[in-house]
């Protein structure tokens, strides 16, 4: 039997986007179209816009459908620093970013932009006074409303706010927080100036339910923004290309659902998050919880195995049939030390031993009792003598 704590890195299909996705698809014809098989399409489309809207809290025009959080933010940062009023070419980066914000960002500095980084704190969170004092001069600045590796939720209203008052566009990753904190666009924009503060917001279908390859970006309707993708006019021209019906159909319906549920199964996993932490720390007493205790988004448990390698911990929880993800990047099948655990001050070997569990909507009881029944005897076993000059571990002659 497998146990899934792996919902941040993906979740379960809901079976009514699925109904959706694959009642649209049937609607034959491009949205582009004129005739009235493209018209159907098209009508399909903007219905789905509309209620994307509606739960987003925005204006149907200011939804732009995306393949998901990466291109949404790629677009959003690309866009926006290529619009930027000219002289500022400052870039606004809190240290703690999704790698989608970091790469994208590492590739506008190496094309001219500099990087004002921001530090976070022991938990994680974003230094609102640092924050505000890097505004100055900036052409854009990007925050996440919740951290996607341990959960802590900044306070988004306040990084909008410091944003309109300096003049500087920001975009929020939402991706990790959409369906598990209250959001609305057009709350946390408030009364901003045009093309400041809160102008781009990113989230991703895959996270609450509609299919991989679904997602979508808030664009204020003040934002001067370039298009990322080139090509046609749809979607005020930000996003070049024949647009996915089915896609659109299911995301609208995936937003609706976990909005309708987000109170009820926030309380729900967040039951289940503090009986999973409260076992962690009771059965390996050495662990610590890592992101804000109360802040947090509430399926997240952000663990510090010290002395266990990450890598090693995922295999022999793989062996037990539990998924769980270290929640750090592997890029071209190397795993790397979590950059996050680092920006909150831990040393690279801190990095290499952390592990995440995320639960969701399909969670139990049933999986926190499988992590619980194992995690000492797994990190008793994980916790082996380095390869020197490695840094990773070596089993001992038991296999252990």
């Amino acid at each position: 039997m497998r146990f899934y704590l792996d919902h941040a890195a993906t979740t379960s299909l809901l079976p009514a986007a699925r109904d959706a996705w694959l009642a649209a698809a049937e609607v034959i014809g491009n949205a582009s179209s004129t005739h009235g098989a493209g018209q159907d399409a098209r009508r399909v489309l903007e219905e789905s816009r509309e209620r994307a809207a509606a739960m987003l809290g925005c204006d149907s025009i200011e939804v732009v459908f995306t393949s998901g959080g990466t291109e949404s933010i790629n677009t959003a940062l690309r866009g926006l620093w290529a619009s930027r009023v000219a002289g500022a070419d400052g870039i606004v980066l809190p240290d703690a970013e999704h790698h989608a914000t970091t790469d994208t960002v590492a590739a506008l500095e190496a094309e001219g932009a500099v990087v004002h980084r921001v530090p976070v704190d022991a938990r994680a969170m974003i230094d609102l006074g640092e924050f505000a004092a890097a505004l100055p001069g900036a052409g854009v600045a990007t925050a996440l409303v919740a951290n996607n590796e341990c959960g802590t939720i900044n306070d988004s209203a306040a990084l909008a706010r410091e944003a309109a008052l300096a003049g500087v566009p920001l975009h929020l990753d939402a991706v990790a927080a959409w369906g598990h904190a209250p959001l609305s666009y057009r709350t946390l924009r408030g009364a901003a100036p045009e093309g400041a503060g809160l102008v781009a917001l990113s989230v991703a279908g895959h996270k609450i339910g509609a299919p991989v390859g679904t997602g979508a970006l808030v664009v204020d309707r003040s934002a001067r923004m370039a298009p990322l993708l080139r090509g046609g006019a749809q979607q005020r021209g930000l996003r070049a290309g024949t647009q996915d019906v089915a896609g659109a159909a299911a995301l609208a319906v995936a937003l609706e659902a976990t909005e309708a549920e987000r109170r009820s199964e926030s309380q729900r996993t967040a039951q289940l998050r503090d009986r999973l932490i409260a076992g962690i720390l009771r059965e390996v007493p050495g662990a610590q919880l890592l992101g804000d205790p109360v802040d947090r988004l509430p399926g997240n448990v952000h663990m510090l195995f010290p002395g266990a390698v990450g890598e090693s911990l995922l295999f022999l929880l793989d062996m037990a049939g539990i998924a769980a993800s270290t929640g750090s990047a592997c890029q071209a099948g190397v795993a790397e030390p979590s950059h996050v655990v680092m920006a909150m001050g831990h040393d690279e070997e801190d990095a290499r031993s952390a592990l995440r569990f995320t639960l969701g909507r399909t969670s139990t009881d049933a999986d926190v009792d499988a992590v619980l029944g194992v995690i000492a005897d797994v990190y008793a076993r994980a916790r082996h003598r380095a390869v020197p000059g490695s840094g990773r571990a070596q089993p001992d002659a038991s296999g252990r």
